[in-house]
């Protein structure tokens, strides 16, 4: 692990190479799992205050779903997260017409309809951050639906890092990034 001031990173997150491939994996990490996607508590009074701006952006099913469970809901953890349509995929999830997942936040975000882009543990996917008293962990998560994107981003050269860097700025700010690409600068050495 290395110590980027209150967190800890994983080694990998600099070794390993990932860019999602959305034309292999159809965005499989939106409809697999068995919870929703992670929530902050800030996020779930987000999601409560953008829903009707969100709403048209989101698949019938998912709507149904929202209004029967809430915009977030609690998993068997405790912890708040995304509700699921029928114990599958997120119900802010949408499909193009090739069966490729997107999300609905997202396209209200693209379209200039909410201010909120989408969660963040989604936006830092394949990262996960657990919050400890005294710092934060962050891991690279390994799944095999994203084999195509471990190989896509071996092809590419482009370390899960480089692939995180927006999401991880969005998470912990530009002093952080700075000082994580100085560290991988050396660690390249």
């Amino acid at each position: 692990m290395i110590q980027v001031g209150k967190t800890l990173i994983s080694e990998e997150i600099l070794e390993k190479e990932f860019v999602c491939n959305l034309n292999a994996c159809k965005g499989a990490c939106c409809v697999e799992g068995d919870a929703g996607a992670p929530l902050t508590e800030k996020e779930v009074k987000t999601l409560d205050r953008v829903y009707e701006e969100v709403k048209p952006y989101i698949r019938p099913e998912g709507r149904a779903s929202i209004e029967e469970q809430g915009t977030s809901i609690v998993d068997n953890d405790g912890e708040p997260v995304t509700p699921l349509i029928k114990g599958k995929e997120c119900a802010y999830t949408t499909f193009d017409d090739q069966g490729k997942a997107s999300c609905g936040i997202e396209q209200a975000w693209k379209d200039g309809a909410t201010d909120f882009r989408k969660p963040i543990s989604c936006h830092l996917y394949p990262l996960r951050v657990q919050s400890y008293p005294s710092f934060d962990a962050v891991n690279y998560h390994k799944w095999q639906i994203c084999s195509p994107a471990c190989s896509l981003g071996k092809e590419m050269e482009v370390s899960v890092f480089e692939f995180t860097k927006e999401a991880l700025r969005r998470r912990f700010g530009d002093e952080w990034i700075e000082e994580v690409e100085l560290v991988a600068k050396e660690w390249k050495k």
